[in-house]
């Protein structure tokens, strides 16, 4: 059960990081879009300021081929292989192409080839002008890209200037002083292998021929053929031929004597029959259908006539006779089985002294054919060494007097028509990126600097209370409750409902008559909260009367659009006025106040009195619901005692502001003093926040069920 919990509890909680994010997001958009377009406008400016770039970009494609160099060494391949490559981009790079750039362009006289040198003498007032120029030369390669196109064979030379025209005349020209120096480098270096190569194929040449004549005298004393990787003789030109006929006579003579052997063995156990040439023998067929038949008709006389009949005698004379006939054939297969056994065996014996003969011949040519088999190879060495060699020179002769570079210009530098930087819609979205990093970064900041409670877990999950309501910050009133009548239908009306139906129950079945509202610090939203609340159980035909017990404050009658009392709770309470004369009613129907005259500073216990709970039964008698606006709980004693006394307390919390120490301090305090707390309210909450309605969701989903937002 556990391990098929697990994927719900990770999809709820991955659920729950994306509420909160989009909660942020929502809430503080107007923060990511401020700080978003200020970056964008910061970037956008800068991006004006800075002096433009362009790029000159000239392709050279390396061409091996174009080298006749390259035969002699390991061919084209070798000088297109990444090493080689690499080679070419260092050279583009090196200062003595950056001086022949300078020379030939003059760019000693270029402003801000001056502006360069004048700076460096600045430093070094001793500079010579060789150095000058290196100086030159050393800030022309900081603005000079040399780089592969990938894995191909073409070299891009990229120069960047403030000037377009100089961009291009600058890339072209490191190009051209390259090609240049490539022809000049090879001629001379073919020169002088020309020199070296001829040399070496003469040498080559006597070697050769001195080893040829070696192997022409050994072939003529023995009469062997050296070949370039054989010695051959006509010894081992008869040997095969002759072994081929020599093993087949020889198969024919032992099958020949195995014939004629079974024939004898056939005869001697009397069965000449079971000899198949004697079987096959048109003569012997012959006289054996002869005699079948012969047998047939001695059978029938002998029926017939009996033993004395005179035929029946001649009949087995002429039996006799066939019988001796076939004797006599046998013998003769026999003997035609012999004589055919006896020539093979001869011819087989003849054959096989040849081979002997051939043989005793080969054992003496082995050795002279070691002898000229190395001769030969040797030879062929030279041969091979002096074709190498004659190839190279024949190269070299020709790229001494070539004129072609081994790289060509593909493509050439043009001036360029918008500079590469600062590219502006590229600057512009990113800063508009960075603005909206840096507005997140602001916000997550923001967030977690926030030291109070914000969500629904946060009260029902840490604190262990119900979260009776969440009320929608209001802008811009004074009085907040006047919402109730002005927009009923509002996100605040309706959160208003909501905790008076939490309160007391859908159908009113809850018991709670005195209600004390009150908070765990000052300026939470409390009495705001309390009279909101008062007018919304007046409205809903509840006789309510809303007492300001927060009498340091005195902050109710703010709220009330009237002038302060003559007399209020604390007249009433010390006897200087009576119940009826301090009771005001208000706008609201159904709705009256026992406020405070102005706000009242003593040690006196006013509310542990007798006539307190007088005062309290008198209006419990005469209201259906009673609001307490109570004093804040931590820190103060009043409140503590005023929460013992109602029937129901609720706990106003500001939304992201009221630290959870405090809403702990002020939940113990009333659970310590038995008082019962029936859950608490999020006030001045922000309308895109998930707290909102008390759940999970936020309001966007229910705006077409408000009237606004407020």
């Amino acid at each position: 059960m556990a391990v098929s919990s697990l994927p719900d509890v990770y999809e709820a909680r991955l659920g729950d990081v994306v509420r909160a994010v989009r909660d942020v997001l929502r809430r503080r958009y107007l923060v990511l879009v401020t700080i978003a377009l200020i970056v964008m406008l910061i970037g956008v400016n800068l991006t004006y300021l800075i002096a433009p770039r362009y790029y000159g970009t000239v392709l050279v494609q390396i061409d091996p081929s174009q080298d006749p160099l390259s035969k002699s060494r390991n061919g084209p391949q070798a000088d297109l292989a990444s090493e080689a490559i690499e080679t070419r981009v260092t050279a583009l790079q090196s200062l003595d192409l950056a001086r022949a750039v300078i020379t030939r362009l003059q760019l000693m006289r270029d402003p801000q080839a001056k502006a360069e040198v004048a700076r460096a003498l600045a430093h070094n007032s001793a500079l010579s002008a060789d150095q000058q120029i290196d100086v030159v030369a050393n800030w022309l390669e900081k603005h000079l890209t040399i780089a592969r196109e990938k894995m191909t064979y073409v070299i891009s030379i990229r120069y960047s200037s403030t000037s377009p025209e100089m961009a291009a005349r600058v890339a072209n020209e490191f190009a051209a002083a390259y090609l240049d120096g490539m022809v000049n480098n090879t001629t001379g270096t073919a020169s002088k292998q020309s020199v070296f190569f001829q040399s070496q194929l003469n040498q080559l040449a006597s070697d050769a021929q001195a080893a040829d004549a070696k192997v022409a005298a050994v072939e003529a004393r023995t009469g062997l053929i050296a070949k370039s990787d054989t010695v051959g003789s006509i010894t081992d030109q008869q040997i095969g031929p002759l072994s081929v006929t020599m093993a087949t006579t020889q198969s024919v003579a032992a099958q020949a004597q195995a014939r004629a052997a079974s024939a004898r063995r056939s005869v001697a156990g009397g069965k000449p029959d079971t000899i198949a040439d004697v079987r096959e023998s048109r003569t012997v067929i012959d006289l054996k259908t002869q005699r079948m038949v012969l047998m047939q008709s001695l059978a029938d006389m002998q029926q017939r006539y009996g033993e004395a009949y005179p035929d029946l005698i001649k009949v087995r004379e002429q039996i006799a006779q066939i019988d001796q006939q076939l004797a006599i054939e046998g013998k003769r297969v026999i003997a035609s089985l012999d004589s055919e056994a006896g020539a093979a065996q001869a011819q087989a014996a003849s054959l096989h002294g040849a081979m002997e003969g051939l043989r005793s011949r080969k054992a003496a040519e082995i050795e002279a054919s070691v002898t000229l088999q190395s001769l030969q190879r040797d030879a062929d060495s030279k041969h091979a060494a002096y074709d190498r060699m004659a190839a190279a020179t024949m190269d070299t002769r020709q790229a001494s007097q070539s004129s072609f570079a081994q790289a060509q210009i593909i493509e050439a530098a043009r001036v360029p028509d918008a500079p590469y930087f600062p590219r502006w819609s590229a600057m512009i979205a990113l800063s508009l990126i960075a603005g909206t990093v840096l507005g997140l970064v602001v916000i997550a900041a923001q967030e977690v600097m926030v030291s109070g409670l914000t969500s629904v877990q946060n009260i029902e999950g840490d604190l262990g209370q119900r979260l009776i309501a969440a009320i929608p910050l209001v802008k811009n009133t004074a009085r907040p409750a006047d919402l109730l009548v002005s927009r009923p239908t509002s996100q605040y009306a309706e959160a208003l409902r909501n905790a008076r139906a939490t309160i007391l129950g859908v159908k009113g079945d809850n018991p709670y008559k005195i209600i004390a509202v009150t908070s765990a610090l000052p300026n939470e939203g409390k009495t705001t909260t309390a009279y909101a609340m008062a007018r919304t159980m007046a409205i809903n035909g509840a006789r309510t009367i809303i007492l300001d017990t927060d009498v340091r404050s005195a902050r109710l009658n703010r709220l009330i659009a009237a002038a302060p009392p003559a007399a209020g709770l604390v007249e009433v309470l010390s006897g200087a006025a009576t119940l009826d004369g301090a009771i005001r009613s208000t706008d609201q129907a159904r709705l009256d106040v026992l406020g405070v005259s102005r706000p009242h500073f003593t040690s006196e216990n006013l509310f542990g009195s007798d006539r307190f709970h007088g005062v309290l039964d008198e209006l419990a008698r005469r209201y259906d619901t009673i609001i307490l606006d109570l004093p804040p709980l931590v820190g103060l004693a009043d409140g503590r005692f005023l929460a013992a006394l109602a029937d129901a307390v609720v706990l106003i919390v500001k939304w992201k502001a009221t630290p959870q120490a405090a809403v702990r301090a002020a939940i113990s305090g009333l659970q310590s003093d038995h008082a019962n707390l029936i859950g608490v309210v999020y006030s001045m909450v922000e309308p895109m926040a998930h707290a909102y309605g008390s759940s999970a969701y936020n309001s966007a989903a229910y705006a077409k069920y408000y009237e606004g937002r407020a």
